[in-house]
């Protein structure tokens, strides 16, 4: 630091500790949540470590000191975490005869407690769902009590099933030959799946809800809550979503069928929980035809990714869509996709 002068240094002592956290934020998806969950924590922090380290890069450019390879070096180190949070080039849709569509979307009960004002948040996920006609639709917050008729589609747990929790349901305009449920212990929150089949081929579709950490979005009701209390909350949430996708890959080891993953992780592409799902043979829709931040879920403070289509290598991912239609705290994704 010679030559600086003592506000500089002081900028640059804080440089290195965003810089060393983002470093850090690099092997959070190999550290299981219930060996370091505090640690863990820190994967939802990614997308500012970036931009604080993408504006000290700036910062130490535009001054002509040789302090910016700091930023820039770790910025590197981390390069699919930036092309995970922001797609660069936008990829343009392949239009094939072979091409289907899967929709999913977090409907948060379809308004039910007037989170959003409008009095039609429903009818308006109706219309918006048969506008775009998807092949297989995956909805979570989804109430049986309160069910949706769509014309020309099969589901499983669109209405109440009997021993199945309510909260998710699987459409599809493909027929659905067998599906089921993982019921995760103590929570409110499950998995299903249910296996289609298109043309010759048969297909598993998984729809998740993770458990949530309850974290308020409102900010004025954020102040209230102290940081003990959100890291407490955050440490058991990441530690249950560990217990969950254990169940899930335990599941899905015993088939053998193309599998798509579909839902509301309540976690980013930068934690273990993801890196888990997605293991070796999935990968992730946005990242192969998404473009810009990809938020899926309404957070005031930084785009949020938490919501994802994950598909078997096996499938061409021929594009990707973003709504940014405000029907919930969730927006809907869509990928288009091709069966080799």
């Amino acid at each position: 630091m010679k030559g600086l002068r003592f506000g500089s240094k002081i900028i640059f002592i804080i440089n290195s500790l965003v810089a060393f956290l983002l470093l850090i934020s690099y092997i959070l998806p190999y550290i299981p949540p219930k060996s370091f969950a505090s640690l863990s924590v820190l994967s939802l922090g990614v997308p500012l470590l970036i931009l604080f380290n993408a504006l000290f890069f700036l910062y130490w450019l535009l001054r002509v000191r040789k302090q910016f390879l700091l930023s820039l070096i770790v910025l590197l180190l981390g390069w699919n975490y930036i092309n995970s949070m922001y797609k660069f080039s936008r990829t343009k849709a392949v239009e094939d005869e072979a091409n289907f569509t899967v929709m999913s979307f977090n409907v948060r009960l379809f308004n039910r407690y007037e989170w959003l004002p409008s009095k039609e948040v429903k009818e308006d996920i109706i219309e918006l769902i048969l506008n775009e006609q998807p092949d297989i639709l995956s909805l979570q917050e989804y109430r049986t009590g309160d069910p949706i008729d769509l014309e020309g589609y099969y589901n499983f747990n669109g209405r109440h099933t009997e021993g199945i929790k309510a909260g998710q349901t699987i459409f599809s305009k493909f027929p659905i030959v067998n599906s089921g449920s993982l019921e995760f212990p103590n929570t409110y929150n499950n998995a299903i799946f249910a296996d289609i089949v298109k043309g010759k081929d048969t297909i598993r579709v998984y729809s998740f809800h993770l458990q949530s950490s309850g974290i308020q979005t409102d900010v004025e009701k954020l102040k209230d809550e102290t940081s003990g209390h959100l890291f407490k909350q955050v440490r058991s949430t990441f530690r249950a979503q560990q217990d969950q996708v254990e169940l899930f890959l335990a599941h899905k080891s015993k088939s053998n069928y193309k599998t798509i993953v579909t839902g509301d992780f309540n976690n980013t592409a930068y934690s273990y929980i993801y890196r888990m799902i997605l293991g070796d043979d999935l990968k992730d829709s946005f990242e192969e035809a998404g473009n810009g931040f990809g938020r899926t879920y309404d957070f005031k403070f930084f785009p949020l990714r938490i919501d994802f289509i994950l598909v078997d290598k096996d499938f061409t991912v021929n594009g990707f869509k973003l709504y940014e239609e405000k029907l919930s705290d969730h927006y809907p994704i869509k990928a288009t996709l091709k069966l080799h």
